[in-house]
């Protein structure tokens, strides 16, 4: 066995060695929406996303039509989907905005004109970008690009934003002060394609590898 797989002595744990086809080990889910060529909002969900200060890093792959959009118009809104909008989410997972359809996503994906309907959201006017945040979200933030930088093997932009607005429901938000109810926003999370919020699954995405595998109550 590889010295890198012995457990510590005295635990009694050993850790197996294995190749996930995906590691989305439980991040948050967000909605980006960008501004196609025409005017026309498109919306896309990521799972990977993370905040530093008034900064956002999020991940995107750059056949999609969320990175062209933001090459040409570097303006968005993130928005921050709570646990009980999962399915609006899922509804949206299938579809892509670009026409034609890439060749490295035509397996999974078709193309879809006006994602807000498809997924059952309503598009509500931002107060410092051009795309629209999504109503139904009880954190949207405006922000715009700052850089894109190429992975190595050139399929995803690491996509750095600079946040410059940020929009709360008021039952999220500590009466008073500017700080979020960590007791009463949940982030909806996506954990090795499969759905949750702060507690029990909640359902799978439709890439999901795990849910026949598995036995659990519904």
């Amino acid at each position: 066995m590889n010295s890198a797989s012995q457990a510590p002595a005295g635990t009694g744990r050993r850790h197996l060695t294995i190749t996930p086809s995906i590691l989305y080990f439980g991040t948050p889910v967000a909605l980006l929406s960008t501004e196609n060529p025409d005017g026309t909002p498109n919306l896309a969900p990521v799972s990977s996303a993370w905040a530093l200060g008034q900064a956002v890093v999020l991940g995107i792959g750059r056949e999609s039509r969320t990175a062209d959009n933001l090459a040409a118009r570097p303006e968005l809104v993130i928005s921050l989907p709570s646990p009980e909008l999962w399915r609006a989410v899922e509804r949206l997972a299938p579809l892509t905005g670009a026409d034609p359809v890439p060749p490295g996503k035509r397996a999974f994906y078709r193309h879809e004109p006006d994602k807000f309907a498809a997924a059952g959201l309503h598009p509500q006017e931002s107060e410092v970008v051009r795309p629209p945040r999504v109503a139904e979200c009880p954190l949207q933030l405006e922000a715009r690009v700052r850089q894109l930088t190429p992975s190595a093997d050139g399929v995803f932009w690491a996509v750095e934003t600079e946040v410059l607005r940020v929009h709360a429901d008021p039952r999220v938000v500590i009466p008073g002060t500017q700080h979020i109810d960590p007791a009463l926003w949940s982030p909806l999370i996506y954990n090795f394609r499969h759905y949750h919020g702060l507690g029990p699954e909640l359902g799978h995405g439709f890439r999901s590898e795990t849910a026949v595998l598995t036995t659990r109550p519904r």
